[in-house]
């Protein structure tokens, strides 16, 4: 009756060990280190950059405990491991001078960070040890409004450019095309070729809306963003910025960045762990703005003055492709590549293949018809406002919303390229409103007062849970203990970032997983009372309380996943940590809990009293 087969103690053994597995790494600490990552989008970190590392260190008589190169999924960083933070901080200073020729345009960003001291092979089995939120850990908190009506602003021009282009495919003849506020007007000489491009435009702008005006010979077409795709125009607007801040903020090497909007028009970027603020200024400030441009290849760099440089062009001596004299104006910006992605040419030879949307694409053919043999440069510019040459390719035929950018030299240059076509721009300046850094030592007290609070609140519910249902008490802190531990160990395992409000939900998980263990001990007491013998009580109690704590806890956990799914910061970070605490105290309460009591009381055949707390003797009441 009260008989576990072997299959389930393994179970639970099996995740008991798991669960001390993938909590351990949470213990072991961190060291002070510096991270040393690309300060320019052409200068790539290879491998060969950790011996560099190390020589600059040696040489400056400053010990370390390893050098490491990380690949990443976006980013290469090479991490140097300190004993101390005084070691660190004098690290990260030689570091910035040894490895930067020109201090003021550095090729190497150094930054102050932290690694985790959890043991080689627990890494390569994905035991790690959870992120700390800013709450937790400090950081850098920033507030940065996004300059919406840029955003406005390059969607009119982007309008009034295909409504030129499409006018003049469909041969619609206009007597002019001016912006006016946040419209577009158009001049026509009779109604029938106003109705005409109306009918065009509509047919391939249906965000527009179109309103006639004027008189006579001085015909007019107003045309405006209707008020839904004006507010979604500036959604997407913010939406990119926060698309581009996420890739390039990942070069921080911060773990589980927070970067979300606030209200219409804000973006809130938090970046635990890192204390260094001009960094993060920097490194958030390097979103990038890419341009096409035609090469003027009339003038030969390096064979003529800069001041033999025509009045319309300019030359551009920094990246791959350079020196290189270019014209100022922009044939193509990086806010029309939909896609690119490496790829090799009819040659077999490393291509980037681009593809564009529908007014880049007739942009690109304005460009590109009769210049095919001369040569474009595509042109990076950073906040730093120098332009960096990623590519010179040659124009071998006419272009339109899909073509390949070939002479890339290696397939690896292409992945780099195609990587940051794909990074895009900014959609709109920003400006940084509000900027605040939480000290490591703030956040090193509030772990303090989240771990103190949930160490007594476990003790207190053990010492009630003992002296109130003694053995079967005891075997309730055990179910508890394992229940702690395997929402831990699933929170490494899951990578998830542990706020203040997380750790408050797991207090509040703790007394509610041990409502389950009260409700099978009732139930058992109750048994017990109508008189049943103590193994049916046992296999009783724990069947029929199970209806009950799944009811109670559905119900929690209903409004759990709402809060994880409609919830955002720390609300979702509570609601994570409450939902899981919900799912790991009931395979505790239950599975876990009747194995203990199986296997203690399971094994006496003629058990004649249980120690519940209730002093029991068959045949008599209470």
């Amino acid at each position: 009756m009260n008989r576990y087969p072997v299959w389930k103690y393994v179970l639970i053994v099996v995740a008991i060990l798991l669960g001390a597995l993938y909590t351990a790494p949470n213990y072991f600490g961190e060291s002070p280190a510096v991270q040393i990552t690309s300060g320019k989008a052409t200068v790539k970190l290879a491998p060969a950059v950790s011996a560099r590392v190390a020589d600059v260190l040696t040489q400056a008589g400053i010990a370390n405990d390893g050098v490491s190169f990380d690949g990443g999924a976006t980013y290469a960083s090479v991490y140097a491991r300190f004993a101390t933070p005084d070691l660190q901080f004098r690290a990260k200073s030689v570091l910035e001078r040894g490895l930067n020729a020109d201090p003021a345009n550095p090729d190497y960003l150094v930054s102050l960070n932290l690694q985790a001291d959890t043991p080689k092979w627990m890494q390569h089995l994905r035991a790690l040890p959870m992120y700390l939120g800013l709450d937790l850990r400090g950081g850098v908190h920033f507030l940065m409004q996004v300059d919406t009506k840029a955003v406005l602003n390059k969607r009119i021009q982007g309008i009034q450019a295909a409504a030129r282009t499409l006018l003049r495919d469909k041969e619609v003849r206009h007597a002019g095309i001016e912006r006016v506020g946040n419209a577009i007007e158009i001049k026509f000489r009779d109604d029938a070729t106003r109705q005409r491009a109306r009918d065009v435009l509509s047919g391939q702008m249906r965000e527009l809306s179109f309103v006639d005006a004027g008189e006579g010979s001085e015909l007019k077409l107003n045309v405006s963003l209707k008020p839904d795709a004006l507010t979604q125009t500036i959604s997407d607007g913010i939406k990119q910025n926060i698309t581009t801040l996420s890739r390039r903020v990942n070069a921080l090497g911060v773990a589980e960045p927070v970067i979300q909007q606030q209200g219409p028009d804000r973006i809130v970027v938090q970046l635990p762990g890192v204390q260094d603020v001009a960094r993060a200024r920097a490194v958030i400030g390097r979103t990038a703005t890419l341009e096409v441009r035609l090469v003027d290849d009339a003038v030969t760099p390096g064979t003529e003055l800069s001041s033999a440089i025509p009045f319309n062009s300019e030359l551009l001596t920094v990246g791959r492709g350079a020196p290189v004299v270019v014209s100022k104006e922009v044939a193509l910006t990086g806010d029309y590549i939909t896609s690119a992605v490496a790829s090799v040419d009819g040659n077999n030879q490393p291509a980037v293949s681009v593809e564009l949307n529908s007014d880049g694409g007739r942009r690109m053919r304005e460009v590109t018809t009769g210049h095919v043999g001369k040569r474009m440069a595509i042109v990076l510019y950073e906040k730093t406002g120098k332009p960096e040459v990623l590519s010179v390719p040659v124009i071998s035929e006419e272009l339109g919303s899909r073509f390949n950018i070939t002479g890339m030299g290696n397939a690896e240059s292409a992945a780099e390229l195609a990587l940051l076509l794909r990074s895009g721009a900014l959609s709109a300046p920003m400006d940084v409103i509000e900027e605040c850094t939480i000290g490591p030592a703030l956040g090193a007290e509030n772990i303090s007062k989240g771990l103190h609070s949930t160490m007594y609140g476990f003790a207190a519910i053990a010492v009630f849970m003992i002296a109130y249902y003694m053995i079967f008490g005891f075997f309730s802190v055990f179910a508890l203990a394992v229940n702690l531990l395997l929402l831990v160990a699933i929170l490494s395992l899951m990578q998830a970032t542990l706020t203040l409000p997380g750790m408050a939900a797991i207090a509040l998980a703790l007394g509610m997983a041990i409502d389950s263990n009260v409700l099978i001990n009732e139930r058992i007491r109750e048994e017990l009372r109508g008189g049943a013998t103590p193994p049916a009580a046992i296999a009783a109690g724990f069947d029929r309380a199970w209806a009950t704590i799944i009811d109670s806890n559905v119900t929690t956990l209903i409004v759990g996943v709402a809060l994880w799914v409609f919830g955002s910061g720390p609300i979702r970070g509570f609601a994570v940590v409450h939902t899981l605490g919900i799912l790991t105290s009931m395979f505790s309460a239950v599975f876990v809990s009747r194995g203990v009591v199986n296997l203690w009381y399971g094994r006496k055949k003629k058990l004649q009293s249980v120690a519940i707390g209730t002093v029991w003797t068959p045949g008599k009441g209470n």
